[in-house]
């Protein structure tokens, strides 16, 4: 037996099946125990075969992403936006509107709880198997500007295309150069009905014409933008505000409560 192991294998590793390498030994022995078939055996290789490249999978497109950590659907305080439907973000967390590259839009003041929707959809879509890119707006917009300047402008949104949803954040926020708003417009442009994008504002769209700069180019942008989309509006104060003053009064009353030393 002991002689017929390594070329099996090896043979198993070059067939890139690992997870049977590693185990077919011990669920043989398991097998045995249960009096379980041939086919039951391979079946259940398989299925470890299989969770664990699923596993590696999310990993891997997880650390792509590159969203922040600690963003998730279930943390999320939906009894702080009450015009928020949960069943609706459930629903766009299913993705399929990936599939109809449709867009998702959340607008709302600072601290509203944007960034945490997007980042949690993000994370629900890379583990169904999605590919998912977050950058704040102002990250991707000078990323475009050196590939404009390298004359690859084109060939670097052909590799943004890979991803299903491209996860733009703070989109108010980008430098005030028409160049800047350029490239971003033309990015825009390029992923309108081929792939979705998810774009955080603390601008309503009235407002948008401070990023664009002018009439045309935002009319055109925003046109673009809704045409196929789900639009979510926050509302209420900053939750990071009230976190602090939170944290303020539990101070205050802390210090109160203690008795000077005598």
């Amino acid at each position: 037996m002991k002689e017929t192991q390594q070329p099996l294998e090896n043979m198993l590793k070059s067939f890139y099946l690992p997870t049977f390498a590693r185990n077919y030994e011990d669920f043989a022995k398991r097998s045995e125990k249960q009096k379980l078939g041939h086919v039951q055996y391979l079946n259940q290789l398989a299925q470890a075969e299989r969770d664990e490249r699923l596993t590696k999978k999310t990993e891997r497109l997880l650390k792509q992403a590159k969203l922040p950590r600690g963003k998730t659907l279930d943390d999320f305080n939906f009894s702080k936006q009450p015009g928020l439907s949960l069943a609706r973000m459930k629903e766009l967390a299913e993705g399929d509107c990936l599939d109809n590259c449709e867009n998702v839009l959340l607008i709302g003041g600072p601290g509203t709880g944007k960034t945490h929707l997007s980042v949690s959809l993000g994370r629900e879509w890379c583990m169904m198997g999605r590919r998912v890119l977050y950058t704040t707006a102002a990250a991707l917009v000078q990323e475009l500007l050196i590939n404009k300047r390298d004359l690859s402008l084109n060939q670097f949104i052909k590799r943004l295309d890979k991803y299903e949803a491209l996860i733009i954040d703070d989109i108010s926020y980008i430098p005030q150069s028409r160049d800047e708003t350029d490239v971003l417009f033309v990015l825009l442009a390029e992923r309108y009905e081929t792939r979705s994008v998810v774009i955080t504002s603390n601008l309503v769209f009235s407002q948008w014409n401070s990023i664009f700069k002018d009439a045309m180019t935002t009319k055109a942008a925003i046109d673009r933008l809704v045409h196929h989309s789900t639009i979510l509006e926050l509302v209420g104060p900053s939750g990071r505000q009230n976190e602090a003053l939170r944290r303020k009064q539990a101070q205050t009353t802390t210090t109160k409560g203690k008795q000077p030393e005598a």
